[in-house]
């Protein structure tokens, strides 16, 4: 269903910490004119924690209709709570999202069981299609291939985000998802071999920076370029990485305030980068020409 490169954006923001919709709608724009294969705000790089939900809904709102049908909008509307999940989608399908993306759920660290059923019943009261996302590294759970499966025999239930940082994971999803079911890397250094291997594309930080890098990437790829889609990885691999020197957003919310583009503004418990990072990552930047 979902094929290519979708950024998940960040959450720019005034001085006083609210939420700068005019910085949000150039980004929104900027993302679609380079030609960008989709749109996920309110995952973890949007800041979602702490927004609340009125200000969560409205971002998603902005974002669909700055997109105006130009690109899908999968919402981030997932929470350890499973009440809180279904009413964020419900909300988001109200908007017009394409579909959610829905967080294995965090800190209360449910078993399997608890798992399938905290989607289906998101699934099947909000009715809108759901990108399952799997990052056990934040939320202290691992969703299980085969939990994967049952909910994927569910048609709503259209692709994963998969952010386990196990490839041999990754491939069995590969290898028993059915057809139409979209396998999506969460991270943007394992898009190549996740691609290559058949996956969709990607959720990505990284292309806010480089998106027609990235979409050239997995492009080349699905084209069986696997030799030009290679050397793409290679010579991104550094900023890549380099985006991820500290906790997601701030590097990548740092480097578009580096380029004047958005404000270097968190809200707490985020802070911004200390001055050795944030100088280690404008360096990154001007080496790939990306900062004047």
């Amino acid at each position: 269903m979902f094929r290519g490169v979708f950024t998940a954006l960040i959450t720019p923001m005034n001085q006083d910490g609210s939420v700068d919709y005019g910085a949000l709608e150039a980004l929104v724009e900027d993302q679609i004119r380079r030609g960008i294969s989709g749109l996920v705000p309110m995952g973890t790089t949007g800041e979602s924690p702490t927004l609340d939900y009125d200000e969560h809904s409205k971002v998603v709102e902005a974002t669909i209709r700055v997109a105006n049908g130009r690109v899908p909008v999968i919402a981030g509307t997932g929470s350890n709570s499973t009440d809180e999940a279904v009413m964020l989608t419900r909300r988001a399908a109200e908007a017009g999202a394409a579909a959610s993306l829905q967080v294995v759920p965090y800190y209360n660290r449910p078993n399997q069981e608890g798992l399938y059923r905290h989607f289906m019943r998101v699934m099947e009261e909000s009715r809108l299609p759901i990108v399952v996302y799997n990052i056990a590294g934040r939320t202290g759970r691992n969703l299980e291939t085969d939990t994967l499966m049952r909910l994927a025999a569910h048609p709503l239930c259209v692709g994963v985000k998969e952010a386990s940082g196990d490839l041999g994971q990754m491939m069995d999803v590969l290898n028993r998802r059915p057809e139409g079911f979209s396998v999506l890397s969460g991270d943007d250094n394992l898009t190549f071999p996740l691609v290559a291997l058949g996956g969709d594309g990607v959720i990505s930080v990284v292309s806010h920076l480089i998106p027609e890098a990235m979409v050239r990437m997995v492009r080349s790829v699905q084209e069986g370029s696997i030799e030009e889609a290679r050397q793409l990885h290679f010579r991104y691999l550094k900023l890549m990485k380099s985006i991820f020197i500290d906790v997601n957003p701030l590097p990548v919310k740092t480097c578009l305030a580096l380029q004047g583009r958005v404000r270097e503004v968190f809200r707490l418990p985020l802070c911004p980068l200390d001055p050795a990072r944030k100088q280690q990552l404008a360096e990154v930047l001007r080496d790939y020409g990306l900062l004047n």
